[in-house]
């Protein structure tokens, strides 16, 4: 474990150290979010490249990565840059002394509530996977059927020597789900972190990159560090009107509020009939585990963009006032007399525009494998910003960078690819709202959240003056997109999944709403009441749900012990390479083996579109023994065939057919029987 911390470690600061090129304003801790999902996504990548010239993760692999994740190092070269890292370094010591001494009341709330933020993090990815009695649980309903396709996709990248990656349970097929978060996690258990630990790792680590560079965001298109903090929030406690059931819960339940709480027994944010947009850490950001690196590095890119929008001399200009506000002139000049003489280099105003709009487009080129609905958004929203924003030479930049680095991968991932081009793209109308009004749909899954934005859209001040600047406004404007379009068509197989572009007009809208919460509050007396009122209906129902896994009331077996030794019983006796044929549960431990399925489970191959009616029909005459079942298993090319509780029970196998067949495994009630071909 300690050598996957020292890899996660120098991942980190290899990304922190490039954000030096373009982002010379940032503070320590900014640099080290935006450094975890840029490092991150350059370990997979390069990674990845490396392992598949190899055809297996190696310790090599991983040499040769860390080799090429060195280069940033050669930056501290130069003086001024060793200045501008020594100069982060003592800034950041003073503001921990300060807020530890309670000498800077902010500094102590920010950090407290960064702990917190981490705590949280922590207690619900740690019951994302985890392992009691020798048994594989998750504490998170809908992340009973994603973990083991996860688990799978890992195994078969650090066992299965997936390279290059076919479908872990559609053998044969291309692999097109976005998996470089996945093949990160087996580089972690490559050097020594057990798969849970890897998983457990890089989703905290994301997910408190993703906080940072969000609130960093947030509090820059805002100016207001309390919006952002309120807007993260918002976020990450998200849900709608659901928490009005935990009334019926109380009385269901007989004893009282608080044994209620400690003993929730439903979501209140997501059920299968009219709850549907969930909450972002229960329902996307664990099972939806593309998301933890694709979003972040989304917003590292928007945040770069306003930059470029609002004009360094604007940031500048917000600097002073902020040092103003503290009682000193400006960040330098309030840390020195507490620091050494460091100071920030200065850099020419449009060479840095230009160095951000590169540093843009590069970090845009590492999203198709890291999450294509991201960079699908990414790329539009860069679209609109263009025409509305029109600083043309930037804008070619930006489009020519992201375009040289990511073509290629759009072309690899989806050239021979086994999805359904017709089973994208159908016109349907209020997104998963089924037989429910859409007004009333829309309210019951995001509460106040759509009146409040249009109230701040709409929202004068005094003197008249809008509360969104024109700016403000026309940068958030192409976000829109992200909700009307998935609300009028449908952008998978499996309407539901259009939330992975509706979530982008969320985030985006979060510190719209949180501005005019932050406003209320100012006006104090009544108003602070209304504020209070509002922000807590918001993030009700995501906090029942976050509690809910936290105490471990959502806890449902994956896969039992039996399984899980019958997974390394397949891994010792078959090949890396060797295809498998079991029965398509979404549990089924052969996962765990990282061998390839034949054919896995159905729910996953329809959502990422895949025709397998035709293999589906054949497996199960191969299961019943019919006449050409021999030919199917040749036809197929298949080398091991697993009989278990699942295939007895799913397939209803024939035992007598495949006792022809030399069985070359066994343990608790899991068979497993080799397959000779001509």
């Amino acid at each position: 474990m300690l050598l996957a911390l020292l890899l996660a470690f120098f991942a980190i600061t290899s990304g922190a150290l490039l954000t030096y090129l373009f982002d010379p304003q940032a503070k320590l801790e900014s640099r080290l979010c935006a450094g975890a999902c840029i490092g991150f996504a350059l370990l997979g990548l390069v990674g990845f490249s490396f392992a598949s010239l190899a055809g297996s993760l190696t310790p090599l692999t991983i040499l040769l990565t860390v080799g090429v994740l060195a280069t940033p190092s050669l930056l501290l070269r130069r003086k001024d840059m060793r200045g501008q890292v020594q100069f982060d370094l003592n800034d950041a010591g003073v503001r921990l002394r300060r807020a530890a001494s309670l000498r800077d009341r902010r500094t102590t709330v920010n950090v407290i509530l960064s702990l917190g933020i981490l705590l949280l993090l922590w207690l619900v990815f740690k019951q994302a996977c985890f392992e009691r009695g020798g048994d594989i649980y998750t504490g998170i309903d809908n992340n009973l059927g994603d973990l083991p396709f996860h688990m799978g996709t890992i195994s078969g990248f650090l066992r299965g020597e997936n390279y290059p990656p076919e479908h872990t349970e559609y053998a044969g097929a291309r692999l097109t789900y976005p998996f470089l978060i996945d093949f990160v996690a087996a580089m972690f258990a490559r050097a020594g972190a057990s798969l849970r630990e890897a998983m457990l790792l890089e989703n905290v680590v994301l997910a408190f990159a993703l906080f940072g560079v969000m609130k960093r965001w947030a509090e820059k298109v805002t100016g207001d560090v309390r919006v952002a903090l309120v807007a993260v929030c918002l976020v990450l406690l998200s849900g709608g009107l659901g928490w009005w059931m935990l009334w019926s819960s109380i009385e269901a339940d007989g004893q009282g509020l608080l044994h209620t709480l400690m003993n929730l027994p439903r979501n209140y944010t997501i059920t299968t009939n009219l709850y549907r947009w969930g909450n972002s850490l229960t329902v996307l950001f664990v099972p939806q585990r593309s998301l933890l690196l694709g979003l972040p590095l989304f917003l590292v890119v928007a945040t770069l963009w306003w930059q470029v929008i609002a004009g360094d001399k604007e940031e500048v200009k917000r600097e002073k006032e902020k040092g103003k506000k503290a009682g000193k002139k400006g960040r330098a000049a309030k840390i020195s007399e507490d620091v050494s003489d460091f100071a920030p280099p200065r850099f020419p105003v449009p060479k840095l525009d230009e160095r951000r709009m590169i540093a843009a487009g590069a970090i845009a080129g590492l999203m198709p494998l890291a999450h294509a609905h991201g960079f699908a958004v990414l790329m539009m929203v860069a679209a609109c910003l263009a025409l509305l924003f029109r600083q043309w030479r930037l804008w070619i930049i930006f489009f020519f960078v992201a375009s040289t680095l990511a073509l290629p991968q759009v072309f690899w991932v989806t050239r021979g690819s086994a999805m359904r081009a017709e089973s994208f793209f159908v016109l349907e109308y209020g997104w998963d709202h089924r037989q429910t009004n859409i007004l009333r749909f829309w309210f019951v899954n995001t509460g106040f959240f759509i009146p409040l934005l249009f109230a701040a859209l709409l929202w004068r001040m005094k003197g008249g003056a809008p509360l969104i600047s024109r700016r403000l406004l026309l940068y958030y404007l192409p976000f829109t997109l992200c909700f009307l379009i998935p609300n009028i068509v449908k952008l998978a197989p499996w309407v539901w999944d259009n939330i992975k572009v509706i979530f982008y007009w969320y985030v985006a809208s979060a510190p719209v709403v949180a501005l005019l919460l932050v406003h209320l509050w100012k006006r104090k007396n009544l108003w602070r009441v209304v504020a209070c009122a509002l922000f807590i209906s918001l993030v009700l129902a995501g906090a029942l749900d976050v509690w809910r896994v936290i105490t471990g009331n959502g806890e449902q077996k994956i896969f039992d012990r039996n399984g899980i030794a019958f997974s390394q019983v397949i891994e010792d006796a078959t090949r890396p390479r060797s295809r498998v044929l079991h029965a398509p549960a979404h549990n089924h431990p052969a996962l765990l083996s990282g061998r390839r399925s034949l054919m896995g489970y159905q729910g996953h191959l329809w959502t990422h579109g895949i025709d397998y009616q035709g293999r589906e029909a054949d497996i199960k005459r191969i299961y019943a023994g019919s006449a050409d079942a021999a030919a199917l298993l040749a036809k197929y090319r298949v080398d091991y065939v697993v009989i278990s509780p699942l295939e007895r029970g799913l397939m209803r196998a024939n035992e007598n057919f495949f006792s022809q067949y030399q069985k070359v495994g066994e343990s608790g009630g899991y068979r497993l029987y080799k397959i000779a071909r001509p």
